[in-house]
């Protein structure tokens, strides 16, 4: 079994075609058959029914696909980790969410770049269960979440308090609207939005990250909540309001990491997160507005 099995594996579960997986990865259809035979020759397990419809999962290749999914993932980091310039003395792994990467997390790579010019940077951008998986499975050195859960073997560890404002194109219609979309920030957001709105009605709008509030209500008129970081650029424009009388809210943020790692870039690379927040620049990501 190599790479390029489980790569041609994955996109002919994606796409449900031998023809059309061969088209997606500029091969041709013997190739991507001979590689799936070979795979499943390796397993000793058929993974696809193949009919004139396509190619459909068997249970036994539903089971692989989240191995496979894994197994990719490992492969890639140790070509990455393995195949380093010789300018390189060690690699690390940092995944986020996305919301975590405005503005904050680039000055803190910023730093590492600058204090650490030999260590190669891998950024990933997740939701926490992806970060938790790819932290317990090594994929992951540091992770930076807002609802991270806790595993044996990893540091949980308490960073700063986001400040989530309620923000509106217009400030001078009623709250809430139909127009209002609700940010999934988590169980911790989602308690306190219950507490002070128990009557809320579910909204029509409801999306997984901020960025794409800030989007949709951008576009088409209305309201979210959002950190106070990510929104001051669009209040100083005009583009955004803070909707008055609204409560604020406080979205804990913490990092995962390993507790056996005894790498020192790991520690380095911590030290510098926790001197970021350390100096205050908190202050700076929730500033007054």
């Amino acid at each position: 079994m190599d790479i390029e099995q489980i790569r041609t594996f994955l996109s002919v579960a994606a796409n449900g075609s031998f023809q059309e997986a061969a088209n997606r990865l500029y091969l041709t259809q013997s190739t991507v058959s001979n590689r799936i035979q070979r795979l499943e020759a390796y397993l000793r397990v058929p993974l696809f029914v193949r009919n004139r419809s396509g190619a459909h999962l068997t249970q036994q290749g539903r089971r692989f696909l989240g191995h496979a999914k894994s197994l990719l993932l490992t492969l890639e980091q140790a070509q990455h980790d393995i195949g380093l310039p010789s300018r390189f003395r060690a690699s690390i792994t940092v995944g986020a969410r996305i919301a975590l990467w405005e503005e904050i997390l680039p000055y803190w790579i910023g730093e590492v770049r600058k204090q650490s010019p030999d260590v190669s940077i891998r950024c990933n951008i997740g939701f926490e269960e992806d970060l938790m998986r790819g932290l317990i499975e090594g994929n992951i050195d540091i992770g930076l979440m807002y609802t991270p859960q806790h595993s044996p073997g990893l540091v949980v560890e308490h960073l700063f308090d986001e400040t989530l404002v309620l923000l509106a194109t217009d400030c001078d219609k009623t709250w809430p609207g139909d127009d209002y979309v609700y940010v999934d920030w988590g169980p911790d957001f989602y308690a306190q939005h219950s507490n002070y709105y128990p009557d809320l009605e579910s909204p029509a709008q409801v999306v997984n990250i901020g960025w794409l509030g800030i989007q949709l209500i951008i576009s088409n008129g209305g309201s979210c909540y959002l950190p106070i970081r990510m929104s001051k650029s669009f209040i100083q424009a005009k583009k955004l309001h803070l909707v008055p009388g609204s409560p604020q809210f406080k979205l804990p943020a913490y990092v995962v990491f390993s507790r056996d790692s005894d790498s020192e870039v790991q520690r380095q690379v911590l030290g510098n997160l926790r001197d970021l927040v350390k100096k205050g620049l908190q202050q700076d990501w929730n500033p007054e507005v």
